[in-house]
């Protein structure tokens, strides 16, 4: 179904009854990459799944304002008036879980458990986010530049993802790449701008207030990750970290089937905290 948000249409899909479970997919990704854990998930959880501005079948406005993650976080909150959900679960990979966090930070009442896989709370530092920001423009430049198919070749080989190849089958890598192109070059470039870590807030100084459950999933081959963390355990006052073993970045691909456990094991058991 299609949700209209100040003009926007956002493409939203429900599969399931239960407890609500929003789930937010990471950057070049959309909704149906959580395909895989429909059946399994559906049967606890009521999912609610959005292709993020930009990205799959949402559209993608040409303004980067209506991008910003104040904006992003605003659609999300009007999306679950929409659907006569008060409150659920949240799960966000990468780019999704920079997303979910902002949204619990902007709407606590609205989420009662975040789930965060491989992500981060933004950058610390001015200088960092500078950085960000003058790099992210760059990969900008570069979609406009060499369209999508070139940025494609070129993000598929960033070493963040080097793991999904001895991970992934060649069937698996194929599938993925069809759906990174299936995205527009003005919704990636104005994503990139818009909602980038160089250009959201940075919630570091506000973990140690935030009381919502929160888990923290990562690969034990995601290094960089690993240590983002680490280091938001050191803040969160309800915060979990979960490891999984021969995992990178993308750990619902690289191991799906420990992925779907997490998630349910987590969630079920953590219901009453």
């Amino acid at each position: 179904m299609k949700i209209d948000v100040n003009g926007i249409g956002y493409h939203v899909e429900t599969v399931g009854e239960g407890d609500p479970l929003l789930l937010l997919h990471g950057f070049t990704g959309s909704g149906a990459d959580w395909t895989p854990f429909k059946k399994e998930w559906g049967d606890d959880f009521k999912l609610i799944i959005v292709d993020l501005i930009g990205h799959g079948n949402t559209d993608h406005p040409e303004e980067i304002e209506q991008y910003s993650m104040e904006e992003t976080a605003g659609a999300l909150n009007q999306i679950l008036a929409d659907l006569k959900i008060e409150s659920g679960y949240v799960l966000g990979y990468s780019l999704g879980g920079r997303v979910a966090l902002s949204f619990a930070m902007m709407h606590p009442d609205r989420v009662k458990h975040l789930v965060l896989e491989s992500s981060s709370p933004g950058l610390q530092k001015t200088e960092e986010r500078n950085a960000r920001k003058h790099n992210d423009e760059r990969l900008a430049n570069r979609i406009d530049k060499d369209g999508i198919d070139a940025f494609v070749d070129f993000w598929e080989a960033i070493p963040l993802f080097s793991t999904q190849k001895d991970l992934l089958s060649e069937r698996e890598r194929k599938a993925l790449r069809e759906k990174r192109l299936h995205n527009s070059e003005v919704g990636l470039t104005n994503s990139l701008r818009g909602m980038g870590t160089g250009v959201q807030p940075t919630w570091w100084d506000r973990l140690s207030d935030f009381t919502i459950p929160t888990t923290l999933i990562v690969g034990a081959l995601d290094q960089k990750f690993y240590r983002i963390a680490e280091d938001m355990m050191q803040k969160l006052p309800n915060g979990k970290m979960v490891v999984v073993e021969e995992a990178g970045h993308t750990i619902h691909l690289e191991q799906p089937e420990q992925f779907a456990k997490i998630i349910v094991d987590e969630l079920h058991n953590r219901k009453d905290v």
